[in-house]
């Protein structure tokens, strides 16, 4: 696994969301592989400091992104899984219950990708807390 002290001449923050993901503390900053030696180097540091946070505001525009897509696809979604459960508590030909557990079965899988999206979305939301 790779030590997030050695990441780079950055604080790290558009690595937070993977680094998060998998387990890794991201609440350290690392720390600088070496200091500037000339202005060139002052200069470097400073696009890169403007590119992770160009980034930041990527991952936030995403992170909100996602946030909506959940929202807009929950709604409904529950609707349906609720409207298939309450259909299987009726009395159906075997071909209609297949249909409606078939129905059901899927809104559920549907529930769980997004849910996924949420673990995704959390980290980035996160990293615009922290800054």
């Amino acid at each position: 696994m790779t030590d997030e002290s050695t990441i780079g001449p950055f604080d790290g923050n558009p690595l937070r969301p993977i680094l998060h993901v998998r387990g890794i503390d991201t609440n350290r900053k690392p720390k600088l592989m070496t200091e500037p030696k000339s202005p060139l180097d002052t200069n470097e540091l400073a696009r890169l400091s403007a590119l992770v946070s160009e980034y930041e505001s990527k991952l936030a525009d995403a992170a909100t992104l996602v946030a909506r897509v959940r929202h807009e696809i929950n709604n409904p979604l529950a609707a349906l899984l609720g409207q298939a459960q309450l259909l299987l508590r009726e009395d159906l030909s075997e071909r209609s219950r297949k249909r409606a557990e078939t129905i059901e079965s899927q809104a559920k899988r549907i529930e769980e990708i997004v849910a996924e999206l949420r673990e995704i979305q959390l980290p980035a939301a996160e990293v615009n807390r922290q800054t």
